[in-house]
């Protein structure tokens, strides 16, 4: 993830900047190809979200996850908040002096949504055009994963898309 962040304010300054794009591609490679999450437990409904939105917009996979993931990481954050707290201080260098749990955690989720804003980044599912009656059927049409840190309901989905709206 540091390799990520460090690469794409690169490639943000430079797109003709080859290293810092392949950077990128061999990062989102290893996030996907499941081996760096061999025996652990891996929270994949945001992307299940993601890809109902997909079906409802033009939108990529990865606006659609960049729409939603603030308002879903808030959802559940309270259900991995000791994960959370670890990716805030090892990931974004938050400093826990003096904070809770649940305070570093959302710390290091601002420091993310920012750093997403620096990129330019969609951050709300409005701006790939789905509106508020699109909610319920994006919600129905989402597939459920039991794994994860939260088993979401459809309630929970339709929380999550109006948040993120």
């Amino acid at each position: 993830m540091k390799s990520l962040i460090h690469s794409s304010k690169v490639a943000i300054n430079d797109p003709e900047n080859y290293e810092a794009r392949s950077n990128i591609m061999w990062t989102a490679t290893w996030a996907l190809n499941t081996l760096v999450s061999k025996g652990k437990s891996a929270d994949w409904m945001v992307h299940m979200i993601g890809q109902s939105i997909g079906a409802y917009t033009d939108a990529t996979h990865g606006m659609t996850l960049s729409a939603i993931s603030m308002a879903y990481y808030h959802h559940i954050c309270g259900y991995g908040l000791q994960k959370f707290k670890r990716f805030a201080i090892n990931v974004w260098n938050v400093n826990p002096n003096g904070k809770s749990d649940e305070e570093i955690a959302m710390e290091g989720l601002l420091v993310m949504e920012n750093w997403m804003k620096e990129l330019g980044l969609v951050m709300n599912i409005s701006e790939l055009g789905v509106t508020e009656d699109m909610i319920p059927d994006i919600a129905n049409s989402t597939f459920i994963l039991d794994g994860g840190y939260k088993k979401l309901t459809f309630e929970d989905i339709v929380k999550i898309l109006k948040e993120s709206m």
